[in-house]
């Protein structure tokens, strides 16, 4: 599920990666099926999520522009399962030679190694940071499980005080982004609540849909289209800012959480072991492809901002979110399930 706190912004670069080494990683082509084999002709694009998903939607759209102006075929290899781990796995024992990178959330990087106490894999050892991909804001939404005075997060608060059995909070997963941020929120405003970790987003969207709990953080676009057909209500946004998607709601901060600025963010790994020519040529790659407009606009429809980084700046942010994710998770106590 990634962070973008103020004190990070510094971090996010958007320059021009190297090219110097692009005949190893951008004469890429036609976008093929994720069954296909991969060879020397191809470039591999592993994903953490399954065909759908917000990192799938973010990886066929990224290879389609990768495709449309090289020549070699571009592979979409969805490897869902373990909090990333089994996609990593594939990473480490794909090509060194810049034909092999993984799409995954920052939190592979910068939350597991503290929620996983035997982690099958080194992110400082096991991933070479490329690029950013793309950001995007969580959102905190009830359901009809919730009385219609609920229309803020005070509010919602104290009606989980008033009705703790009924306080049951549902996340894509334990651990997940989703997950952390409603563990910070409900420890800072002192409620009580009760965790329903899911398989995924959609299946707790639907369970918060049918009253079988009452609240949920998720990234803001999926709760956009029913949000305007009415079926649940969208009380804080986790931005330092609102969002463009949804202006009129008010953000943590605003609403007196002034610590609690969350973003997801997904970026591109290769293997640990890639040379430094195969990373910055991807970079480059990377840049050029999530700099098109119509990639851009498409991602905006999804509620997402495209960016891209150098390896360095991307490196550093993880390392600034490791610091801070690391103290929260231990005073949190929370654990992957």
């Amino acid at each position: 599920m990634p962070t973008l706190l103020p004190t990070r912004r510094a971090f996010i670069a958007q320059g021009c990666a190297t090219l110097a080494a692009t005949s190893v990683a951008l004469n890429l082509g036609v976008c093929a099926d994720a069954m296909a084999q991969p060879s020397a002709d191809s470039l591999r694009l592993l994903c953490v999520g399954p065909p759908g998903s917000i990192p799938d939607i973010i990886v066929r759209r990224v290879a389609d522009q990768l495709a449309a102006g090289h020549a070699r075929q571009v592979l979409v290899d969805n490897r869902p399962g373990a909090a990333g781990q089994l996609a990593v796995a594939a990473l480490k024992a794909g090509a060194a030679d810049g034909t092999t990178m993984l799409l995954a959330q920052g939190a592979i990087a910068t939350v597991n190694p503290y929620l996983y106490p035997r982690l099958a894999y080194d992110p400082a050892v096991d991933l070479a940071p490329v690029s950013l991909a793309g950001e995007m804001t969580l959102a905190l939404a009830v359901g009809p499980a919730v009385p219609d005075s609920v229309v803020d997060v005070r509010s919602l608060v104290a009606w989980m005080q008033r009705m703790p059995k009924q306080a049951n909070v549902g996340s894509p997963g334990s651990g997940t982004l989703p997950h952390l941020l409603e563990a910070m929120l409900f420890h800072a405003a002192g409620a009580p609540w009760q965790h329903v970790p899911y398989s995924g987003g959609p299946p707790a969207l639907v369970d918060l849909l049918g009253g079988q709990i009452a609240a949920l953080v998720l990234p803001e676009g999926l709760f956009r289209q029913h949000r305007a057909a009415r079926r649940l209500r969208v009380l804080a946004t986790s931005g330092a800012q609102r969002t463009t998607m949804m202006p009129d709601v008010p953000t943590l901060v605003e609403q007196g959480h002034a610590n609690l600025v969350v973003r997801e963010w997904f970026g591109f790994f290769m293997p640990g072991r890639a040379t430094p020519a195969a990373v910055e040529a991807g970079s480059g790659a990377l840049r050029q492809a999530l700099g098109q407009p119509d990639l851009v606009a498409a991602f905006a429809e999804s509620g997402m901002v495209a960016v891209s980084s150098t390896p360095a700046a991307l490196a550093a942010r993880i390392g600034v979110e490791q610091r801070y994710w690391e103290p929260i998770i231990r005073t949190l106590g929370v654990r992957a399930e």
